[in-house]
């Protein structure tokens, strides 16, 4: 599954924002931290990883190791940071429904419209003035005395 140019440009721009989550110390890409970058792929889908130790080939590997090992796709090296992507599996068992699934649906048997399961009612017990609350009084402001030269 290559990525296209158009979807690695788009997760190039997504990953500008993103910190590094996974550090690849100077013991190299140990199963530990394959590991650790398995588990933030998956929730995550993309990140960074910082490779402080090793030379430039050394993180070529590295990369390539990661990618062939976690089944993720190479989006970017710049330096010593590494963007790795990895598509989320679709959920597909029912028995575990997203919070979106559980917000609508209705507490009762009976169907409400779908705007009314979404929408937070917004009306409170006091009915809100209009116009702004009066500014307290306070004394005048006190100023400085003008200095001579």
């Amino acid at each position: 599954m290559a990525l296209t140019a158009k979807r690695r440009s788009e997760l190039r721009a997504e990953a500008h924002r993103l910190d590094p989550v996974v550090i690849i110390g100077d013991k190299g890409l140990t199963d530990e931290v394959l590991a650790e970058i398995d588990r933030s792929l998956k929730a995550h889908e993309l990140i960074k990883v910082r490779a402080t130790g090793g030379d430039r080939d050394a993180r070529e590997i590295w990369f390539e190791k990661i990618c062939e090992a976690l089944g993720a796709e190479e989006v970017q090296e710049i330096g010593k940071i590494l963007v790795v992507y990895r598509k989320k599996p679709q959920e597909d068992d029912g028995a575990r429904g997203t919070r979106r699934e559980a917000r609508e649906k209705p507490a009762s048997g009976k169907k409400t419209p779908r705007a009314s399961r979404l929408v937070p009612s917004t009306r409170t017990s006091r009915r809100q003035s209009r116009t702004p609350s009066p500014l307290p009084e306070s004394s005048p402001r006190r100023r400085r005395p003008r200095s001579f030269r």
